[in-house]
């Protein structure tokens, strides 16, 4: 059964450095369970990535191997030494070699690790699913599925496994333990909120012939639990649970947050309070400047900032300083500064600078913006139910589209609209961002994401006016998002961030391009 999104897990995070979650965070977290598989002794590292898939072509320039060297080697997704992992694992001595090869995967975030130390040898294939999310498939050639929500236990049994299980059942009766056959053993999976104890496993290890015991921690920040229970998945379901209809959008998910991940109510929203005021960090330093040799654009909200407030530009209320909070946290992403994937990195500007424009011009507290922000996670729980953030699979409707349809609920949410409303502005902005490709320039995560990311927000903020004025969505939302997953999975391969078509093989694109390369090589 499938584990239910979590706002937390799926949609609002990471906290992180890079600019693409989807291969920056992702591939940290995947290196991170690569390191506790070999227990944290690397020696050699083959990394194979599929030529038909998005990483082969923007595994470089958009930070899949700076974060998977990071996590190899240990860093969190916030550490500032991850600019430079992919000098520091050489010379950390760590042998590292990258090939692309011709498997056909399945899936186009497709990493296929093989690792060595003096003493053993173990394999690891994963996959980014978007927004940082990852799916282990396979461990040593066993088929899994770890997505890094439980302290995992790894048992591989040689020859017959006898009484192991029976006697793990009886110390994790609460908890997952699932057995994968083996040609010639089991490799036994515990997911737990817990590792097996020391005395457990040499107690095992004595009766029985083990090859090894492997302790995985946990990389997402909500934990999950056996048979883990959510009060609604999609909008029709909510519509019973609030069958009064007189919940606000965020208290609804609250709820849900909680009942997800076994969080009291206070800590969910404290848990988001902090966040706003990591992004208010990030905003704070984008306008006042940001520099990164290896980036597209300079610094340019400053100076929309100075127009604006010498009464150069159009009047446009809040709009205007939605885009200058928007246009601060994208270029703090191209400068490798922290920002909050929301729901990815390529499209973090969104929802937390409109958001955090809109209640700083209403003049409303850290916990209103958190309370919309919540409000927009839930959209985005219905989307990660249904669809994906991946643009890889669907395009940059996944990112920029999903971040304005969850903009536009939470922008509802900061005006005191009902959960209806903000459905409805939600359900608007979406359909307006269908078929939105993604279409990198020099394959940096720059140009045109600076512009989507202003676009999705001021679509946001129109629908969220019109939802409050009463305009009908006419088509509701679990609807739109099924839409939008059709119509972005029929997208060509050329314009899901593979920097194979639109504008990301123009002239100038490759021009640029070139010069980078020169500049990152003096």
């Amino acid at each position: 059964m499938a584990i239910p999104a979590s706002i937390f897990n799926d949609v609002i995070g990471p906290v992180m450095r890079g600019p693409s979650s989807s291969h920056c965070a992702a591939a940290l977290r995947i290196g991170r369970l690569a390191r506790d598989l070999m227990g944290g002794d690397i020696a050699g590292v083959t990394v194979e990535f599929d030529e038909h898939g998005s990483l082969a072509t923007t595994h470089t320039s958009q930070g899949s191997d700076m974060g998977l060297f990071g996590g190899l080697m240990g860093l969190d997704a916030t550490d500032e030494r991850l600019v430079n992992s992919a000098k520091d694992i050489t010379e950390a001595g760590i042998n590292i070699d990258v090939r692309i090869c011709n498997f056909h995967d399945p899936h186009p975030n497709t990493y296929r690790l093989k690792l060595s130390n003096a003493g053993e040898i173990h394999s690891l294939t994963a996959i980014s699913t978007g927004g940082g999310m990852i799916e282990v498939t396979e461990i040593n050639g066993i088929a899994t599925s770890m997505i890094g929500d439980y302290f995992e236990t790894l048992i591989y049994v040689s020859g017959e496994s006898g009484n192991v299980v029976d006697t793990l059942k009886k110390a994790f009766e609460n908890d997952e333990i699932l057995v994968h056959d083996d040609i010639v053993g089991k490799l036994i999976e515990i997911r737990a909120d817990r590792f097996i104890s020391e005395e457990l496993a040499e107690s095992i290890r004595s009766e029985h012939n083990i090859r090894y015991i492997k302790r995985l921690a946990p990389v997402l920040p909500v934990l999950s639990r056996k048979e883990t229970q959510v009060p609604f998945s999609n909008y029709e379901e909510m519509l019973q649970y609030d069958a009064a209809g007189k919940m606000p959008l965020w208290e609804l998910a609250v709820n849900y947050e909680s009942e997800r991940g076994g969080i009291a109510g206070d800590e969910v929203l404290a848990r988001m309070v902090e966040i706003v005021k990591t992004v208010r960090v990030s905003v704070k330093q984008g306008i006042a400047g940001t520099n990164y040799q290896d980036r597209i654009l300079g610094f340019q909200c400053g100076r929309f900032k100075e127009r604006l407030e010498s009464g150069s530009l159009l009047e446009a209320g809040i709009m205007n300083k939605i885009v200058i909070y928007v246009t601060a946290l994208m270029e703090v992403k191209s400068a490798m500064g922290v920002i909050v994937a929301a729901p990815t990195a390529g499209s973090c500007g969104a929802l937390p600078g409109a958001c955090l424009a809109a209640a700083d011009s209403l003049g409303l507290a850290d916990e209103d913006a958190a309370k919309a922000m919540l409000a927009g996670g839930l959209i985005g729980v219905f989307i990660a139910e249904a669809s994906t953030f991946a643009a890889e699979e669907a395009g940059c409707q996944a990112e920029c589209g999903s971040a304005s349809g969850m903009a536009a609920a939470a922008l509802v949410n900061l005006a005191g609209g009902s959960a209806k409303q903000a459905i409805a502005a939600a359900s608007m902005a979406l359909q307006n961002s269908l078929g939105m490709v993604c279409d990198p320039v020099a394959s940096r995560v720059e140009v045109p994401c600076l512009g989507k990311n202003v676009m999705a927000a001021v679509n946001a903020l129109s629908c969220a006016n019109m939802a409050i004025a009463g305009y009908d969505p006419v088509i509701w939302i679990d609807e739109v998002i099924d839409a939008m997953d059709r119509v972005g999975r029929s997208l060509p391969r050329e314009v899901r961030c593979t920097a194979l078509g639109g504008l990301s093989i123009t002239k100038t694109s490759k021009d640029i391009e070139l010069s980078l390369k020169k500049n990152t090589e003096k």
